[in-house]
């Protein structure tokens, strides 16, 4: 299965659709955002996307029951602070990143296969033991220059980062 992973979009439309635009030309089957949606105004931008999307609140975001119930109208769900996931025989957890010791402690653990924050802005994945860590950089570009998402192949665990 291949899964996208997208974080700190910042409400930067012109990014979010070219983000979901080559998920689509990707054929992805389910997107995971990490957070720092922002405002409930993005929720139509995500309606293109033709891949099922789980999400959680980022530590800028506002309205989140508006947000929550604006993304549930399109079949997606925003988790709330953390989310947890399984594929198959995969466990993914996700969330935000801005608690640090809350991070540590998913990664150190290494209960999950795969473990997806953003709130850095920063492109880094790396493992940890068997645990797979993933923050795709920004969507957003503003703080780093360069607007990211990643795709992850569950079936070999392999990484790309797509630069928009």
């Amino acid at each position: 299965m291949l899964l996208g992973v997208m974080a700190d979009t910042h409400d930067r439309l012109p990014l979010i659709d070219e983000a979901v635009a080559r998920l689509n030309e990707r054929k992805v089957e389910l997107v995971f955002h990490a957070g720092d949606f922002i405002a409930p105004f993005v929720v139509p931008h995500y309606k293109p996307l033709r891949a099922s999307l789980i999400g959680v609140y980022g530590n800028n975001d506002a309205e989140r029951e508006v947000l929550k119930r604006s993304f549930s109208e399109l079949k997606a769900q925003i988790r709330g602070r953390f989310a947890e996931v399984d594929i198959g025989k995969m466990k993914i957890a996700m969330t935000h990143g801005e608690e640090d010791e809350l991070l540590r402690s998913l990664i150190d653990a290494e209960s999950y296969d795969v473990v997806v924050h953003g709130h850095t802005h920063e492109v880094n994945t790396y493992r940890k033991g068997k645990t797979l860590v993933i923050n795709p950089g920004e969507t957003c570009g503003y703080l780093t220059g360069e607007s990211t998402i990643a795709l992850l192949r569950t079936e070999t665990l392999d990484v790309e980062i797509i630069y928009l």
